[in-house]
């Protein structure tokens, strides 16, 4: 995902898992400002996070007309609150996570975060307008699960995929953390680029390559 070449695969599947998570937004159909019962189940708030995003994309003029800036401001307004995105961090690192000093497990959550939203963003940006068909089926999960999956159907332009989402349940409620397209988890992608990189050139050196990609990205906006 982090190389800028388009042709890279890793980069084209994580693009994709962006894309459809952004698709399936669009067919959302929950009132805009769902109620704490709603939020309080893994499928409402999944629902609720991504009709957030929309919305308020679409309530912003310069983010609805493609301002990259606007939509990653959005993205960081309205989305981050529904992830848990330093547990994908943790998890993505693996064995390396435990090697890195408290300084730079901070700076490497903070980078994959910029990452993730960046990615997500620019989804976002090139999907506006589009229709599509959203499939849902909700959790069926007992009352005292703390780890589910949010499985979707999105149709579009005549192609069909199945995207699951992957919650848990902490103090603070129900996040997602993890991301399933065409049987490829977000964190096992990363979990393999990220060991590459830390093994050739260290916990410094992917923060490094993290913080470098990101502002390309910030830069290319």
């Amino acid at each position: 995902m982090i190389p800028v070449r388009s042709h890279s695969p890793i980069f084209a599947l994580a693009f994709a898992l962006a894309v459809a998570l952004a698709v399936a937004v669009s067919a959302l159909i929950c009132p805009p400002h769902a109620n704490a019962a709603e939020r309080a189940t893994p499928d409402r708030l999944v629902r609720t996070a991504v009709e957030g995003v929309i919305s308020a994309v679409r309530a912003d003029p310069a983010a609805s007309a493609g301002d990259q800036a606007r939509v990653v401001a959005v993205v960081r307004r309205q989305f981050l609150p529904y992830t848990d995105f330093a547990r994908t961090a943790r998890l993505a690192l693996g064995p390396a996570w435990r090697t890195a000093n408290p300084a730079q497990q901070q700076q490497l959550v903070e980078q994959f975060r910029t990452l993730l939203v960046h990615t997500y963003a620019l989804s976002l940006s090139q999907l506006r307008g589009q229709n599509v068909e959203f499939r849902y089926t909700p959790v069926q999960a007992g009352a005292n699960a703390d780890d589910v999956v949010v499985r979707t159907r999105v149709i579009a332009a005549g192609d069909e995929n199945q995207i699951d989402y992957r919650l848990r349940r902490g103090v603070d409620g129900w996040k997602i953390y993890d991301i399933n397209m065409m049987g490829a988890w977000l964190i096992e992608v990363y979990r393999r680029q990220f060991g590459d990189i830390v093994a050739r050139d260290g916990v410094d050196g992917l923060i490094h390559y993290l913080s470098q990609h990101n502002a390309r990205q910030a830069g290319g906006r």
